[in-house]
């Protein structure tokens, strides 16, 4: 009777682990889903101030809906998926340059809210996340098919070209015509098929400094990929946002024109 009693009290024990464990889990991986209350409240704060522009919404598979800016340019050369990096939203400071100065360029951009967290959350946390951004690119790349738009381009930054690499890593990612990598801390998770401008700040992150090799043994081998670093420029290439765009901008001329051999 002991034995039977120490054993079904060993049980209940392994049934009462199995079930904090599981509650562990679950709460984990909700208080790691994303923050949709910064992210509308930050909308709120962005609508009114656009300037270039007009802010748009887009569907997600969940029903929910999450806010991208979408700038329509004279005479558009194609189209230009703007992805912002951790924590911030799609008019941020370096993001909001890129956005206009593409536009002004001749590219309508479409800079899109990634999933964001907590203010607070530190960056590993973001890796659980990551799938949601990869979500969101898919999103955009059909609206912007939608609409008639033919070549696409996507120019990511920082987690944002994280979220990229996750969504065109993957089997369902559509061909898309060029990639802009800002700041990437990784490797490419597979060897891309568009043209790809690897771009690094000269005091950049040392996880992005150190990883050009990995990204430069995948990049194409065409007459349009290449690895770039602004020189004077830091993580968020502050100050040096025109020189950025002046880089991005032939590189996309010769990728939407074909001229990547």
């Amino acid at each position: 009777m002991v034995a039977v009693r120490r054993t079904l009290a060993m049980a209940g024990n392994g049934l009462c682990k199995l079930a904090l464990a599981a509650f562990a889990t679950v709460t984990s991986a909700q208080s790691l889903s994303p923050d949709y209350a910064r992210e509308e409240r930050w909308a709120r704060e962005i609508e009114p101030s656009v300037v270039v522009g007009e802010p748009v919404y887009l569907a997600l598979p969940s029903q929910r809906r999450v806010l991208a800016l979408y700038a329509v340019a004279a005479k558009a050369r194609g189209g230009v998926i703007v992805v912002h990096g951790l924590g911030v939203h799609p008019d941020w400071g370096l993001i909001g340059a890129l956005r206009a100065g593409l536009a002004d360029a001749g590219f309508s951009t479409l800079s899109v809210q990634m999933p964001v967290l907590a203010a607070d959350a530190p960056r590993e946390d973001y890796d659980a996340i990551i799938p949601q951004g990869a979500e969101r690119i898919s999103v955009a790349i059909a609206w912007l098919r939608h609409r008639g738009i033919e070549r696409i381009a996507i120019v990511a930054h920082s987690l944002g070209a994280a979220m990229g690499n996750a969504y065109l890593g993957s089997q369902a990612a559509e061909k898309i015509d060029a990639w802009v990598v800002i700041g990437m801390g990784t490797g490419f998770a597979t060897a891309p098929r568009q043209p790809v401008l690897d771009v690094e700040g000269q005091f950049d992150f040392p996880q992005v400094r150190e990883s050009a090799s990995l990204r430069a043994a995948k990049l194409p081998r065409d007459s349009c990929s290449r690895h770039v670093v602004m020189a004077g420029a830091d993580h968020t290439m502050g100050n040096r946002e025109k020189e950025l765009v002046a880089v991005i901008v032939p590189f996309l001329d010769q990728a939407f024109a074909r001229r990547c051999l």
